[in-house]
């Protein structure tokens, strides 16, 4: 799949790696930077997504989304993500997804906005049955200077080319290309997250303020195919 994810959020908070162990697919472990793991909040737009070098999917192709994310290296040394949770706007995307990547999509109402003073407002509330109690997402992110020349921890936390997962006891990683990310610095205005606690980190890191923030309006991206990252399931 193809697709473009634009004015991305990326709020980033410091946790012990031994914390994340559990939330580990099958053959990845936790990718540790400057003694931390790291857990990210990114709220984005995404826009355009098709199917390979084919056009965009119209309507279903673009639409709000945020997930709750941590990262992880495997034992050929490849480095991604995995996701915890993802919000996103449209049902069918959420069913696809669980259904050919077991990644744990939740279907949400949510919005984007900026404003005339650089300031990006986004808001998330998971859909439930009515009368329950679904976690919420207020973020507001004053958007400053480009990052011309992105430092260690900068690129760690954004320049992720692949996604670790599980399907059907296996570990799997899908492949993912962009050139890197035009960031720039930001400033939290407005943080009330439930997001990150839903997901059952036992740290709550979004009780306090984020350790590291920074913002991006987007890149056009692309998933390859979905491969085992198992040597001993890769040579059967």
């Amino acid at each position: 799949m193809s697709q473009r994810w634009e004015d991305i959020g990326f709020l980033h908070w410091r946790v012990d790696p031994h914390a994340l162990e559990g939330f580990m697919p099958r053959d990845a472990r936790p990718d540790v930077h400057d003694g931390s793991g790291w857990v990210g909040l990114l709220p984005f737009r995404m826009r355009g997504a098709g199917f390979g070098a084919g056009p965009s999917v119209p309507w279903f192709g673009t639409f709000w989304e945020t997930n709750v994310r941590v990262y992880s290296i495997d034992e050929h040394g490849r480095r991604g993500v995995v996701f915890l949770s993802l919000e996103a706007q449209r049902l069918a995307v959420v069913l696809g997804a669980r259904a050919t990547l077991a990644v744990p999509y939740y279907w949400a109402q949510m919005s984007g906005r900026s404003t005339a003073r650089a300031t990006m407002h986004y808001r998330s509330r998971r859909r439930g049955p009515p009368g329950s109690s679904s976690p919420t997402s207020r973020i507001g992110l004053r958007v400053g200077r480009p990052i011309t020349s992105p430092d260690a921890t900068q690129r760690f936390l954004s320049a992720r080319f692949g996604l670790h997962t599980q399907v059907a006891g296996r570990g799997v990683w899908v492949p993912n290309t962009h050139r890197a990310w035009p960031l720039r610095r930001a400033e939290v205005t407005e943080l009330h997250d439930e997001l990150v606690a839903a997901t059952g980190l036992p740290d709550l890191p979004a009780a306090r303020p984020p350790d590291h923030v920074m913002f991006s309006r987007g890149v056009r991206t692309q998933f390859g195919r979905p491969q085992l990252t198992s040597r001993a399931a890769r040579g059967r």
